[in-house]
């Protein structure tokens, strides 16, 4: 007892996080900047696997994986969006407190791994494909494995110590992409996928266990946790339905339209998702601990949230008119010329780019403000109209899945925001004023790209005659010449380009600099 109690003080330091309070903005702007760089490599190194994986693997292989983890990422997700913001957002929290919901997490991990095991045949059935059945018995070790993980990510999260984070991440990704390749070389099928899936999460639990010195004691009754785990219901309720929402789809798809159909619609949605999910990841971590520091002075926080969705907006619809443009040509560079179904969804898919890396920062006002509840509440608004359009979608094919996607992308961003920022006196105005005129520059800038480039007669003719790369480079220099061009033109001066260079010229120092402790030195006394 004596021993635990010990144990017990020696670990308190991890959760003292009251000197992050000095010079925050810094920390965090700087936190950004180390998990930023760390996403541009593991955004690299997830583009190269995809160019070799979709050349020796079927569109069929990536959708039979996709049917299991349709489910199993729900289950392996159960912590990691629930314990997590509980043990950041809150200001006090100890070692006792923490150790259990160590244990409850754990627990219910190891219940949920067995119970998807046990019901692989029913998902196999689903489909109607019996070669689910072994695929998701293996993919179910991939829930136990994350949540071995959970508490010893929040606690670096916790301590704001992103590029440890951001050293666990691209480990684990560079490991299982290579494990991947290896197995789909030798010919193996899905199964490279499969060994993939559950590689991940494995490979980051080793990581944590290894840079995070903190060890769960046992389970103390009398903790005051109850507060927290309603948190965490709530939190990961609103996951559920927002997790439901995103992934009704590939269901839909997969059922009706069979394994290899899906495989194209989720290829494409993947590389969709391949900038929106690299930037909104690092940015979310950062910018959760940051707006939980100055969630009580709301002008202050109006101000910071509404600047960096300026700044998201701007590079966001550029990166929507970029990617529209050119979808055809990137399908065919990534993927390679028997993906071509892949490429008639992605140009649906690529306009809703800029605006879902907006829309997904709702979450940052609902978590950093305390009010998972009202997340929760959003979240079953949010699947109800996802869900009613996909159902309308899916009778157009995959296209119509993927255009319904996109059109409630914009129909959901401005009430979603709003919603979640009337606890502080957020304006529905604030948020048109900080994106409108990027969506329109963007807008004009597509037009006028679409019409030299495919529909007048002269320069339509020299751009088609050049190669895929060709065409990459050229469209890329006109639609950022006339996007920049519009931008400058809208704001009546470079007033964006400024905010950018600014928030550039913050992250780069701390790119550069030394790498710091990974955690406080074990002894709370130094």
């Amino acid at each position: 007892m004596a021993k635990d109690k010990l144990s017990s003080v020696a670990n308190e330091h991890y959760f003292k996080v009251d000197h992050l309070q000095n010079d925050i903005k810094k920390r965090a702007v700087r936190g950004a900047g180390a998990t930023i760089g760390a996403q541009v490599a593991a955004f690299m190194l997830h583009l190269l696997s995809t160019v070799i994986l979709a050349r020796l693997l079927t569109p069929r292989d990536f959708g039979l994986v996709t049917m299991v983890t349709t489910f199993s990422l729900l289950l392996q997700n159960f912590g990691m969006n629930g314990f997590t913001e509980a043990i950041i957002q809150k200001e006090e929290v100890d070692h006792n407190t923490v150790s259990t919901l160590f244990w409850i997490n754990a627990s219910i991990s190891l219940i949920l791994t067995v119970i998807f095991a046990a019901f692989s045949q029913l998902v196999a059935r689903f489909y109607h494909d019996p070669d689910l059945t072994s695929v998701a018995i293996a993919i179910s070790f991939s829930i136990l494995a994350s949540g071995l993980s959970t508490i010893h990510l929040a606690v670096l999260k916790r301590n704001m110590k992103f590029s440890v984070l951001s050293a666990i991440t691209m480990s684990g990704m560079a490991i299982s992409v290579t494990i991947a390749i290896i197995l789909a070389w030798w010919g193996l099928g899905y199964w490279a996928l499969v060994a993939n899936t559950v590689a991940l999460p494995l490979t980051s639990a080793v990581g944590a266990w290894l840079v995070c010195r903190w060890r769960p004691g046992p389970p103390v009754s009398g903790t005051n946790i109850m507060p927290i785990i309603k948190f965490a219901v709530n939190t990961y309720g609103n996951f559920t339905m927002n997790y439901l929402s995103r992934n009704l789809d590939n269901l839909l798809v997969g059922k009706y339209f069979g394994s290899q159909s899906l495989g194209f619609y989720k290829k494409a949605y993947d590389i969709f998702a391949l900038p929106v999910n690299n930037l909104s990841a690092p940015l979310t971590n950062v910018a959760l601990s940051a707006l939980s520091r100055i969630s009580n002075d709301h002008e202050n926080y109006k101000k910071n949230y509404l600047n960096i969705i300026s700044v998201i907006a701007f590079m966001g619809m550029g990166l929507s008119l970029f990617f529209t443009l050119c979808s055809y040509e990137l399908i065919l560079l990534i993927l390679g010329a028997q993906w071509g179904q892949a490429a008639e969804i992605f140009v649906i898919f690529g306009p809703s780019i800029g605006i879902m890396l907006v829309y997904n920062t709702h979450g940052w006002l609902h978590l950093s403000l305390g009010q998972a509840g009202r997340w929760f509440r959003w979240g079953i608004y949010e699947f109800m109209v996802m869900a009613s359009s996909f159902i309308v979608g899916v009778f157009f094919g995959p296209k119509g899945v993927a255009l319904a996607w996109t059109v409630t992308a914009f129909v959901l961003t401005v009430p979603g925001i709003w919603y979640a920022g009337k606890p502080v006196g957020l304006r529905v105005i604030d948020i048109i004023n900080a994106i409108w005129k990027y969506l329109m520059a963007a807008l004009i800038s597509g037009i006028l790209c679409w019409l030299l480039l495919f529909f007048i007669g002269r320069t339509a003719g020299l751009y088609n005659q050049l190669g895929t790369i060709s065409r990459i480079i050229i469209a890329s220099i006109l639609c950022s010449s006339l996007y920049f061009l519009m931008v400058t033109a809208l704001y009546q001066g470079i007033r964006s380009f400024i905010q950018v260079a600014s928030l550039i010229k913050e992250l780069l120092p701390k790119l550069l600099q030394k790498k710091p402790k990974i955690l406080p030195d074990d002894n709370p006394e130094k």
